[in-house]
Parts: C-alpha cells; structure tokens; sequence
C-alpha cells in the first residue's frame, strides 16, 4: 500500500534521478554514490482473491495496494488458478533466481505479463513475470509461441526423421496390404468352420506378452459382422445389447455366437477407453472376471462398443430378486465373487507372474453378472482404477469421489481416503463387497424366513445421493440389519461374521478380499465350518494354502492359459 513513508521513498529515488531532491544541488551528470543505487520495483501484491478473469484474452488483476518490493532483484509476478467453479488471481513481488510454487520464472525479462499454463500444480495454473513498474495488474492469456529460429532449427532436425518415418510407415502399409490379400485368398479357399471360430473367439493365449488380446478376431481393422438382438442394460455411460456374432455356416452347430456389446455414445468415449485399457490386459483374465473378446470404433454411428462374453441369467441384482436361493448357491455366489475380486486386487496372476493391482470402484451386484453354474463374474469397469506404482499422489487425488452412492464406503462418502497407501482404495472394494454379500445372505433360505429382494440400506429412496447416505453411514453409522436368526445355520454365521468385518467403519480393520475367499474355500469342508463358526479369529493375509491348494491353483493356472475350448463349453450356457 502507497503509505506516506512509501511516497516520501519515492520522492527521494526521484530526487536521486534528477538530482532536485535532498538538498543536493549537484549537477545532473556529476556521478554520486546515490546515483549508483538501484531502484526497487514496485508491484501489484493482493493476496489471493477472487477474480473475473476468464483464463482467456486479457484482463485486470485489479489489484487495490501497490507495493515496493523488498529486494532490487525482484520482479512482478501474478498467479491464476481455477479449481471447479473457484477462479482466483494472486499478485506479489519475487526474487527469479529463486523457483517460486517449484517453479523458475523465465519470462521475468519481459515489459508485459503474458500467462502461461503450468501443468501438474492439481488445478488450472497459469503464471507470469515482468519486470516494469506494476506491470503485473494487466495479465495476457496468450497461447505459447516459439522464437522464429528455434522453430527453423527445430524443423530442420526433424525433418530428416519425418521422411524416414514416412518411408517406414508406407512400406509397413504396403507390407499389410500385400499380407492382407493373401490371406484373404487362402480364407476363401478354405471357409472356417464354426467350431473353429469358436476357439478364435474364446482364444485364451498364455503368453507373457502385454499386447492387447482384444483383437483376436478384429486384427484387420474390420469391424466384426454382429446383429444386435436386444437391449438388455442400461447404465449411466453405455447400454448394453444381447448381440449375434456371425459365423461362416458349414452346417455343423449354429451359424452365429451370442456375446453382449456394450455401447457407448461418442460424448463416452473417456469411459470406454478406460474400460477398454483395462479389460486389454491380459493378466486380467480370470473365471470370476468377464470375459472380454474386443473393442471397436463404429464411426458411422459415432458410437464405441465393447464386445464380451453373454450370461443369459441377467446381473446380479435380477437374478436375486426373481430367485430364492439355497445355501449352496450362496456358497457359490459368495465365493466366486470374492474370488474375482481378490484377483483384480492381487499383484500377481495364479501362475505367480507380476500384475498390476486393479480397484474396481463400482461394485454392486448390478455390476455382477450369474453364469450357468451359479457363480458370479464382475463386469463394468468404467470407473476402474490401475494401481500402478507410477501413480502420483496428485493423480490419485484427481481420480475424485466415484461409484454409486449407495455403494460408497464412510471414507468414499467423506472424501478422506489414505491417498499415501493404494491399499485403501481396495478397501472401498471390501465394504461395497459386503454389502453384496449382504444381498446374496438376504435370499438365502438357510435364514429362514426370506423377504422380497431389497437393496442394502432400503429405507432410503431408490437413488440416494451422496448427503442421503452420509446421514445413514456416517452419522448415524448405520448398516443393513443381520437379524439374529439368520445366525441359526453355521454356515451363515461365518459369512454374517465375515460381513461385518467387511463392513467397518475403520478401513484398516476390514478384511482383505484374498482372506474373504479364504473363508469361503474353508467353508466347503464341514470340519472347518464347525472350527470356524464360534472364532472370531481373522484370517491372516499372508495365510499359508495347503500342497493340494497349491497344486489346484497350478491347474487352473494352465486350464485358463492352455486350453480355451474347455473354458469355451460353458460359454453360453442357457438359463434354466
């Protein structure tokens, strides 16, 4: 701010200049010591305020204090963040020679402040310095430009490279064509039997190669002859068709496959190609995961499609409120889906291969799908997170509050995950799993008596927001209700008792979806039911498996890697 002290220093470096001030009566061009001296700045400096700055263009910082900067070196500086809807301006004083939010000022030299856009600061952010008196208030957002002879010697570096990679990229083309034409003769020559196709399409290859198995039919460009039958979901990014993938007819068997196509409009195309990268990784693979054969861009109807394995019995949710099940279908379900779900958290595959961890943050049994033996496999990975070590904690911040409210974990609902620890983010996994669980136990007549179908926490509305359930999870700590006759039959005990540690309020307290899976798997030997039903013992993580726990791992290892058509007979089972 311009204090009287402020203009009195001003007016004595004027005085300095001309050589009028301080009662010094010394010619203009006789050198003195005070002539020698340099003047400091004088900026803008507000604190951050808020601003109607667009990001574009230019504008005012209005800024209301003018200052002398402290240090001669300094230089006028100000900062523009956007963050939401929240759009704030800062203007100060700054030493270059020093990184300012980690950052070097280099464009302090100039006489206007020109904006420029700094990535990696976890909101918009754009920067600018100069160094004329208050030169900071009137800022221009203005788009990066090169000096005219760097962008000479940078053309003619590269110029070089662009022919050579011109000549690759034609003689790679040429090569595909002529390889193309070949082997299109040789198809017509020899038409391909339907069970061939077959095996194509379930095509399980256990290499350890990281390409995309996806296009295991769709490797020439063209798009896959399939008939949409009917429209069996729909969800917030995408619908989902009952689909007829065309097959060459030999007369034998049928002259087409079921599979599903999941259909994204084009404004989706972020969620299909976060679902596509993930289902494209190989060791994704998995019985309790869905099976996923390719994904395409339909650019005629401007739409993106996933094309996956069919299960006639419906998700979940549907196959729950049509069906009363028995103890072994709970059994099964139960299991199977904590199977799936250890499997995308684990970081290796069976066969003991490293894997990238993967949180589903969606689970729901809307997000399940039935296959004909009764066991469950998760679908919809829209909202799927890699677990990659490479992740910074600023990206995970930015992954944002997702999933269906209902679902949400209490830290999810109150935005305080452990962002330092990945594992936290698979314990929102746990909680949304036990409330599933919850679901599989409510139909269940091993409780006695079974309600209609409702969802967990049912006395809210059908879509509840997010408030609606910080009401009912965070303040009230509420939870579905687990009568104490369901705890009558041992077997439903265990998975009660399983449920609720699953459950906590305390992510770290919860159980891990490997040590769910583990109880599951104790549960089908009727003496390590009885030993488990009165413990309230948690399974270690690191729990030890058996020799022949071991060695069935082995087998399912090389069944999923070596031997597709197996996998391929209970593709497409019908409903009963």
């Amino acid at each position: 701010m311009l204090t009287e002290n402020t203009f009195s220093f001003t007016a004595m470096t004027w005085g300095i200049v001309t050589g009028r001030g301080g009662g010094m009566n010394e010619p203009i061009g006789r050198p003195s010591s005070m002539n020698m001296l340099k003047l400091k700045r004088l900026c803008k400096f507000c604190d951050v305020e808020s601003t109607s700055c667009a990001g574009t263009g230019s504008c005012m910082a209005d800024c209301s204090i003018t200052s002398i900067c402290p240090h001669p070196e300094d230089v006028c500086v100000s900062i523009w963040r956007k963050k939401d809807d929240n759009v704030t301006i800062d203007t100060i004083c700054h030493n270059p020679a020093h990184k300012l939010h980690g950052l070097v000022l280099e464009d302090y030299n100039n006489s206007k402040c020109e904006m420029r856009e700094r990535n990696g600061m976890g909101s918009q952010f754009f920067i600018c310095s100069c160094s004329e008196d208050e030169c900071n208030n009137h800022v221009f957002f203005t788009p990066y430009s090169l000096d005219p002879q760097v962008v000479s010697v940078i053309l003619v570096s590269l110029v070089p490279l662009l022919v050579l990679a011109m000549l690759v990229i034609t003689s790679f083309y040429w090569y595909r064509i002529y390889h193309q034409r070949h082997a299109g003769a040789k198809r017509k020559k020899t038409p391909l039997d339907f069970s061939d196709a077959r095996a194509i399409m379930m095509d399980d290859d256990g290499s350890d190669s990281s390409s995309t198995h996806a296009n295991n039919l769709n490797h020439n460009t063209e798009l896959l002859p399939i008939e949409l039958d009917a429209q069996v979901g729909k969800g917030r990014f995408a619908e989902v068709y009952k689909a007829k993938l065309k097959q060459g007819a030999t007369g034998a068997g049928e002259p087409f496959e079921t599979v599903a196509v999941k259909i994204f409009a084009d404004e989706e195309y972020a969620s299909w190609k976060n679902e596509k990268d993930i289902f494209s990784d190989a060791d994704l693979r998995h019985e309790n995961v869905l099976h996923f054969l390719t994904a395409e861009e339909r650019k005629v109807e401007k739409q993106y499609w996933l094309i996956t394995a069919y299960h006639p019995r419906g998700n979940l949710q549907e196959y729950l409120t049509r069906h009363v099940i028995s103890w072994d279908d709970l059994w099964a379900l139960g299991g199977s889906l904590a199977r799936g779900v250890a499997h995308l958290h684990s970081d290796h595959t069976l066969c003991g291969r490293y894997k990238v961890p993967i949180v589903h943050r969606d689970i729901k049994s809307s997000n399940i799908l039935v296959k004909g033996d009764l066991t469950c496999v998760l679908c919809d990975f829209g909202l799927g997170l890699r677990l990659d070590n490479s992740l910074s904690v600023d990206e995970l911040a930015n992954s944002g509050q997702v999933g269906t409210a209902r679902y949400m974990a209490p830290e999810v609902l109150e935005s305080r995950i452990n962002l330092e620890n990945i594992e936290s983010f698979k314990q929102t996994d746990v909680y949304s799993m036990a409330l599933v669980l919850w679901e599989i136990t409510s139909r269940c007549n091993a409780i006695g008596e079974v309600k209609d179908y409702e969802p967990p926490f049912g006395k809210v509305r059908e879509h509840p927001c997010v408030e609606s359930m910080k009401d009912s999870v965070l303040r009230d700590r509420g939870r579905p209700e687990i009568p104490s006759s369901w705890i009558n039959h041992p077997g439903i005990q265990v998975v009660c008792g399983t449920i609720d540690e699953c459950w906590d309020h305390d992510p770290e307290a919860r159980l891990t979806a490997q040590c769910v899976a583990e109880r599951f798997n104790d549960m089908e030997h009727p003496d390590k039911l009885s030993e488990r039903s009165n413990s309230e013992e948690k399974i270690p993580q690191d729990i030890s498996v058996t020799e022949f726990e071991e060695i069935e791992k082995k087998e399912v290892c090389l069944r999923n890697y070596n031997a597709p058509a197996e996998e391929a007979e209970n593709y497409n089972q019908p409903s009963s």
